[in-house]
């Protein structure tokens, strides 16, 4: 009786969210507040992460800037005062290394307060084949891309579960989602990067941590430069994005309490099919939508001499 009765409930409740979200593409969720919050951006020093410090900042909340680039950092900050911040805070910190991470969280701590919106954003890309990848990139990309994550969590985690108040951002990709050519390292890092944020969620529910909210996100090819030359075959379907409009989309996810976010929207379109499709007719679709070549004309940021 208890089967039948737990799986009436969980097909009825099924139902009830599926449609749910079918009322949510049409009435938009209802946007929390910000103001007053304190934001931690890793990466803030260019790209997506400068816009995101903008637009937190513009809607009232204390940006905290974290990078390894200071003068990236100092413009960030400036052009965040611009926007009208109240608080802005710049930190030099290497994501990829663990105890930076944890000293650097410690002053944070001490001289901001505790961190009530992390958005783990830094990342780095070789583009190379797996054999033609050097072991110290390899590992400088987990380290960056994901191994950052678990230590920016420990370190301000908890004081989110005791208040049961924060948000949770990761910035991943839609390699996190779809294995793609010369990029073995990046989707090893970004699929981590989905699963550990996954992961998280479900611990923040079973412990009824209900206040601590988590979105992953999966854009496709940003303007930032970190994949400069790449280029998609039907840029109608999967455009490159601009940064500003990534961190829009972010930030009003993140208002929503949106659990994951995919860009564009026919990503959800090419997701669902590769569930649903045989491995076959898979491979199939990665040819016609050029996933294969997209890293063939890949050249990267420049490097500064």
């Amino acid at each position: 009786m208890n089967f039948f009765l737990e799986t009436l409930k969980v097909i009825a409740l099924s139902l009830y969210y599926l449609l749910e979200s079918l009322v949510f593409l049409v009435v938009p969720r209802r946007k929390k507040n910000v103001s007053g919050e304190i934001v931690l951006i890793t990466g803030a020093g260019s790209g997506v992460g400068r816009f995101l410090s903008l637009k937190f900042a513009s809607l009232g909340a204390t940006v905290v800037l974290w990078d390894i680039n200071q003068e990236g950092l100092k413009e960030t900050s400036r052009l965040a005062r611009e926007n009208g911040a109240v608080r802005v805070h710049c930190y030099i910190c290497d994501c990829s290394k663990r105890q930076e991470v944890y000293r650097v969280a410690d002053q944070v701590k001490k001289e901001v307060g505790d961190v009530s919106i992390l958005v783990n954003n830094a990342g780095t890309v070789i583009g190379k084949r797996l054999i033609d990848s050097p072991d110290s990139l390899v590992e400088k990309t987990l380290e960056v891309n994901i191994m950052a994550h678990f230590w920016t969590y420990k370190a301000f985690l908890p004081a989110m579960m005791a208040s049961n108040h924060g948000h949770l951002v990761s910035i991943a990709s839609l390699a996190g989602l779809m294995g793609i050519n010369c990029l073995s390292d990046y989707c090893a890092s970004k699929f981590a990067a989905v699963g550990f944020a996954e992961s998280v969620h479900f611990e923040m529910r079973h412990l009824g941590k209900t206040g601590v909210k988590t979105t992953v996100v999966c854009p496709c090819i940003i303007n930032t430069g970190m994949f400069d030359g790449c280029r998609s075959k039907w840029p109608n379907l999967f455009p490159s994005l601009e940064p500003e409009y990534v961190a829009e989309k972010i930030v009003t996810a993140v208002r929503q309490d949106q659990e994951i976010l995919l860009l564009p929207r026919s990503a959800y379109f090419l997701l669902t099919l590769k569930h649903l499709l045989p491995v076959k007719a898979v491979a199939l679709l990665v040819d016609y939508f050029g996933i294969l070549h997209v890293m063939d004309s890949f050249k990267g940021r420049a490097k500064k001499d």
